[in-house]
């Protein structure tokens, strides 16, 4: 671990709610929900405001429902949110080639690395100054923690929520660790928790206590070991500019279970050619096929099968698929199917399974992808109602700009306000109303002619200390 806490961690708050408040006047300072919104969508981010009513990410649409019957309930926009992304992953990559982006909204930062930070006094000037850059150029704000390692950088982080700056400085990290429940560390979720809290293991300077030897009996070789070097406040791990792909993956939730073994065996053959096409797009090739299939008693199975070389032929992928869905029972129903690629390579090899198939098998025309963060949504599959997405941008031959609150029954309704403008009137209108058409989002900040650089600091920033 290093002497100096220069090692950043941003995560940016609430980012998808926080992207709608600041592009919707009308939604600032209330409740706001973004995900899936039919019967079976999950909340992607959910504003400061829900999470006082308890809503959280990945929480059931309908749960979030029933805790903020008064929230906005929005479905995202990811072209807008990778857009906003790729601003403040700019302004990192100013700081330093080592950056290691985790998601949209998050990543770490090597300052030294960078030559920007080598002391707790410059890398403290280097969060101050991001966190004021973003807002800057974004509009939105995000969190920094800064510690001489991964780990604790995240830790600072969630200690900075929201908006703030959070320093853990060198030879204070195990006084600072030894009071915090054992969640804080990652890689101890819910299961692992119950396990350490039935041993008498609640806080993180217990699991030190209880020694490595102990650990390594509760929860095996690997993770034990893990475990109590965190619990010492070890973490080595470097900060990695390009993260190695694992997997390729691809799934669907649908809103009613599918119980035709022939729409089933449709909807995995589709999913294979989503998922060759982005395995083609990314370069790659894998080995192992895997088949993903949640039954109607919310019951997960998975399937896979290896063959003999890597491959991304679609034909090669969609009968494995096929084979893998033969040993899986879907009486009853089917809520979620997924198929990924594994065992990556970044070659292909000649497979005896494309020959029989065929060569040169047609694929169909590429459609739109969605990105990994969208498999959280739920599929919906009515057309009307997708046509006017609730949150997306439109705009009117006669009042402007304006983004959608919701649609059905034939009807539309319409807020027209700008990120520049305050809470703007609402109109509804005929979903085929011929001057009422879909519009690209506007920009969050407007910066004056000739402004590319973000702005400097202004007034004295949050630096709260740990």
């Amino acid at each position: 671990m290093r002497s100096a806490p220069t090692i950043l961690h941003l995560d940016m708050d609430a980012f998808y709610a926080s992207v709608e408040q600041a592009s919707k006047p009308s939604l600032r300072g209330r409740a706001v929900v973004v995900g899936g919104l039919g019967p079976r969508g999950v909340v992607a981010t959910a504003s400061y405001e829900a999470r006082v009513f308890g809503v959280h990410s990945a929480m059931p649409m309908g749960q979030a429902r029933r805790l903020a019957p008064n929230a906005a309930y929005l479905v995202p926009r990811f072209a807008l949110y990778r857009s906003i992304s790729e601003q403040v992953m700019t302004l990192l990559r100013e700081l330093s080639p080592l950056v290691e982006p985790l998601s949209l909204d998050e990543a770490f930062v090597d300052l030294e690395a960078g030559g920007t930070a080598w002391d707790e006094r410059s890398a403290r000037l280097v969060g101050a100054k991001l966190r004021a850059d973003i807002r800057a150029v974004t509009g939105l704000t995000g969190s920094v923690g800064l510690a001489a390692s991964k780990m604790l950088a995240k830790i600072a982080s969630e200690q900075a929520k929201p908006d703030g700056l959070v320093v853990i400085e060198p030879g204070t990290e195990r006084a600072m660790l030894e009071p915090m429940p054992v969640r804080t560390l990652p890689g101890v979720g819910p299961a692992t928790g119950d396990h350490l809290r039935r041993a008498g293991i609640h806080t993180v300077g217990e699991i030190a206590e209880a020694g490595e030897d102990e650990l390594v009996r509760l929860l095996g070789k690997a993770h034990g070991h893990a475990l109590f070097a965190m619990a010492l406040a070890r973490d080595e791990r470097p900060v990695v500019a390009e993260r190695e792909t694992k997997s390729v993956s691809v799934e669907d939730t649908y809103d009613v279970d599918i119980h035709d073994r022939v729409r089933v065996g449709m909807e995995v053959q589709r999913l294979a050619d989503r998922c060759v096409r982005r395995l083609r797009g990314a370069g790659l090739s894998g080995r192992t096929i895997v088949l993903k299939v949640r039954r109607y008693d919310f019951s997960t199975l998975t399937r896979s099968e290896t063959l003999r070389g890597p491959t991304d032929d679609p034909a090669v992928v969609k009968e494995a698929a096929a084979r893998l869905l033969d040993s899986v029972d879907t009486t009853g129903g089917v809520r979620l199917l997924g198929v990924g690629v594994s065992g990556l390579a970044d070659y292909t090899q000649e497979d005896l399974f494309a020959q029989a198939a065929g060569a040169g098998a047609g694929e169909e025309s590429p459609e739109t992808e969605e990105p990994a963060e969208e498999r959280a949504v739920t599929r919906q599959e009515t057309p009307a109602e997708r046509r006017w997405p609730a949150g997306h941008d439109v705009r009117h031959a006669e009042f402007g700009h304006g983004w959608v609150q919701g649609s059905g029954l034939g009807r539309v309704t319409v807020r027209f306000e700008t990120p520049d403008s305050g809470p703007g009137r609402v109109k509804t209108f005929r979903v085929d109303d011929a001057a009422l058409e879909p519009a690209d989002p506007l920009p969050l900040v407007s910066l004056p002619p000739g402004a590319d650089q973000p702005a400097e600091a202004c007034g004295p920033p949050d630096t709260r200390t740990s």
